[in-house]
């Protein structure tokens, strides 16, 4: 079982994350957010962290709240991600449900999208790409990045124009929008007998799609999963899930794809995704399946 950690994201620092808060730094800017894994001490004093932020995030419930700068500095930024010989942008804001665009601890798995693409390239001319839950569009971006026709689907339009932007930043061009529900999208692709080379996932623990459908981890991803695999190219392809959502192991995701994908489950890899403080902890974000091609 992996543990990975992104090694090259210049424009992203964890700094240190204790008594449920994190200390990020995202280009310029310095931010304190809530981190409900961070179970542990603070390294640093809380007066360094204030010393060192720029804003905090103040939550008024469990899915909103409100930012108090600390500095001065603007409500959107941007920053930038080095692929193998390119590079992604994104611009950055401050949201009222605690996040700013990005999850960085994700370039471990763009940096996989970007090489697994160019291996495909060497068969087909330009491998069909699905991002469902795409958020924002980092794993999008490195695909299309690296060649792919891309479809990016998530269920908030104003997440979708935010990754045009994206899109846009980044100097790339043609990928396909839709503003769907991810199950039911799936579900059609397999009446339909669609298949694509690539796959990435990273659903939520709950959600719901734009025309009220519900989504809930645990009792849906066997679904999901098993769709996956039947519009999956059974030679040329490879697959991303990731998940988020406390106390979800990795070898239920590894029991999950290899139960759907047979055969083709030995080329799969499972592990665990942490981000690095300079403070010297490691912060847990997630579990991973990846079958490569």
């Amino acid at each position: 079982m992996l543990l990975l950690t992104p090694e090259h994201f210049n424009d992203y620092e964890l700094i240190d994350c204790g008594d449920f808060e994190k200390l990020e730094r995202f280009g310029k800017y310095i931010t304190i957010r809530p981190e409900p894994q961070a179970v542990w001490s603070k390294v640093l004093s809380d007066n360094e962290w204030n010393k060192l932020a720029h804003v905090r995030f103040k939550p008024k419930s469990s899915s909103a709240g409100t930012w108090i700068k600390l500095k001065e500095m603007p409500d959107q930024w941007r920053i930038s991600y080095d692929l193998a010989d390119t590079k992604i942008m994104f611009r950055l804001g401050l949201t009222s449900f605690k996040h700013v665009g990005i999850f960085p601890e994700q370039a471990v798995n763009w940096d996989f999208i970007y090489s697994q693409i160019q291996q495909l390239k060497k068969e087909i001319q330009e491998p069909k790409v699905l991002n469902l839950f795409a958020y924002t569009g980092g794993a999008t971006l490195a695909a299309k990045a690296a060649g792919a026709d891309v479809i990016h689907l998530d269920s908030i339009k104003q997440v979708v124009t935010w990754s045009k932007e994206n899109m846009d930043l980044s100097g790339l061009d043609n990928i396909r929008w839709l503003v769907e529900d991810a199950l039911t999208f799936v579900r059609r692709e397999v009446k339909r007998g669609k298949q694509y080379n690539g796959i990435i996932l990273d659903p939520p623990a709950y959600g719901h799609g734009p025309n009220g459908e519900n989504w809930k981890l645990e009792e849906m991803i066997n679904e999901m999963i098993h769709g996956v695999a039947q519009i999956l190219d059974q030679k040329n392809s490879f697959l991303v899930l990731n998940t988020y959502s406390l106390g979800f192991s990795a070898l239920i995701i590894q029991n999950l794809l290899k139960e759907a994908f047979g055969k083709r489950g030995i080329n799969c890899e499972f592990g665990e995704i942490y981000l690095q403080a300079t403070s010297g902890v490691k912060l847990p974000l997630g579990v991973f399946g990846r079958l490569k091609v």
